[in-house]
């Protein structure tokens, strides 16, 4: 069975959204879309779909193969429709592998386009003027509408090489000497990055005392991601999120009618998406600790608080499991009475390590006013400030930088300048080894990016600092100053 009709008008009109004067080329097309038979099999007439994947690499090249016997101009690999594919990315990943041997968990959706074609071919097969039939192929002059998907190769993937019989070679082009007109205007016009970057988010909700909130999604629907498994909340990102915080905090809503104050994200991980592309994700954590029960599910079975100790007996896809035991030795659990975790047999206890901006103007200092309902230190003034990643101090610090205030600083232009050693009593977290970086150079004016953890930023005067200040901040500053490198902060027992 083809991609059913419904599938094809939503995507249509989705491609028609970003090209409306398309329209008229796809007349006939669309007028295909209302008769009885459905234009993605082959034997429709007067025309039928096609699809093509467009991949592209690092560099800016688009993948092409040349069919020798039949000669002509190198194209992208694609082909026909057939029965078993559920959906016209299914094509295109079906002859990507067909004919070059790139495996789906290889290639990534962009961003700027995910399910939605870059362009719609149209071009005529013509097969002479004889009115009947091919005698080889039984086929009639008719018209190919040629669905070209976008796809980034991921950079581990293996070298390329023609597989398919009628592929002779492969060759990468830059988009400039792409050999599809239409395609290759649209490609220049595009503006697309080729880093790869997240075009997802989920959320790693906890509630403080060592429970994770888990969603359990519909069984028997193979077309939705994780059927059957325990997972996280989120989705993928839509054209009116300008941020992925904001899909997570849309998804979040959409899905359970929940709201979680303060998301930070805290990695980024490649899944398996349900194309079997791999599909990175950007992880949010957050703290919560509602009941379930009471909020407004409307995707999947149900939600409810999970320890790590059932992991093992879920059905749950590795990659996640994986995840939600790192976050959870990351952050040890209180007990029920709010106690501090105990140490493990080794007397091992992990360190939360934070990166701080030290930034000084003509005397000043840059703090920030964090929302009054964030949920460390909301009300109180202090220095923009993130977790480490998986990344260095000195990356994290430039990342934090830019997302939460704008300003973009080199590296090489910071020097560490302060340590802060603290564990807070009663203990709500790990202890952390907090690090504040001076910036020597950076670029750009403070403006807010993130209102929902900072409300205001302003430079002052470093001898009358604001209150209230946030303990440990006002402690590094006040030992920067002094010319003092390191500081303990409520470590007595």
């Amino acid at each position: 069975m083809a991609p059913p009709l419904p599938y094809l008008r939503t995507l249509i009109a989705a491609y028609l959204d970003r090209n409306p004067s398309e329209r008229d080329a796809l007349a006939g097309l669309l007028t295909d879309l209302e008769g009885a038979g459905p234009p993605a099999e082959r034997s429709a007439a007067p025309g039928h779909v096609t699809c093509s994947a467009v991949v592209i690499d690092r560099h800016r090249r688009v993948l092409h193969v040349w069919h020798g016997a039949s000669g002509g101009l190198p194209r992208c690999p694609g082909g026909h429709v057939e029965a078993a594919d559920v959906t016209l990315l299914d094509t295109a990943l079906r002859m990507i592998e067909a004919e070059v041997g790139i495996a789906r968990s290889f290639l990534v959706l962009t961003p700027e386009y995910q399910d939605v074609p870059i362009d719609i071919d149209t071009h005529d097969i013509g097969l002479g003027p004889d009115p009947d039939p091919d005698p080889a192929t039984e086929e009639r002059a008719h018209v190919h509408y040629d669905f070209r998907f976008l796809f980034r190769l991921a950079d581990d993937a293996p070298d390329v090489a023609p597989r398919a019989e009628e592929v002779a070679s492969v060759v990468w082009l830059p988009f400039e000497e792409v050999t599809s007109s239409t395609l290759r205007d649209k490609l220049n016009a595009s503006g697309l990055q080729v880093e790869l970057v997240p075009v997802n988010a989920s959320a790693v909700i906890h509630d403080g005392h060592g429970r994770y909130l888990l969603h359990l999604r519909d069984a028997n629907k193979p077309w939705i991601w994780e059927p059957g498994c325990w997972s996280l909340l989120g989705g993928g990102r839509e054209r009116q999120d300008r941020t992925l915080h904001e899909t997570i905090v849309r998804e979040l809503s959409e899905e359970a009618g929940l709201a979680v104050a303060g998301l930070e994200p805290y990695a980024v991980e490649n899944v398996t998406g349900s194309l079997g592309t791999r599909v990175p994700i950007q992880i949010f954590t957050g703290l919560w600790n509602g009941d379930p029960t009471r909020l407004q599910l409307t995707e999947g079975v149900m939600l409810a608080w999970v320890s790590p100790d059932k992991f093992p007996y879920m059905t749950m896809l590795e990659s996640t499991r994986a995840l939600l035991e790192r976050h959870a030795a990351e952050h040890p659990a209180l007990t029920a009475g709010g106690r501090e975790p105990a140490e493990n047999a080794s007397g091992r206890l992990l360190h939360v390590v934070g990166v701080h901006l030290y930034l000084e103007h003509e005397g000043r200092i840059l703090l920030g006013l964090r929302h009054p309902n964030a949920p460390y230190a909301g009300g109180s003034w202090h220095a923009l400030a993130g977790h480490c990643e998986a990344e260095t101090a000195t990356e994290c610090l430039v990342r934090e930088a830019y997302e939460e205030a704008g300003l973009v600083i080199d590296p090489a232009d910071v020097e560490l300048v302060h340590t802060v050693h603290m564990r807070e009593r009663p203990a709500p977290s790990p202890p952390r080894v907090q690090l504040f970086f001076r910036a020597r150079r950076w670029e750009g004016t403070p403006e807010l990016r993130e209102t929902d953890k900072c409300v205001a930023w302003r430079w002052w005067n470093a001898k009358d600092l604001p209150e209230p200040i946030v303990p440990y901040a006002r402690a590094a500053i006040e030992g920067i100053r002094a010319g003092r490198t390191y500081t303990e902060l409520t470590w007595a027992r």
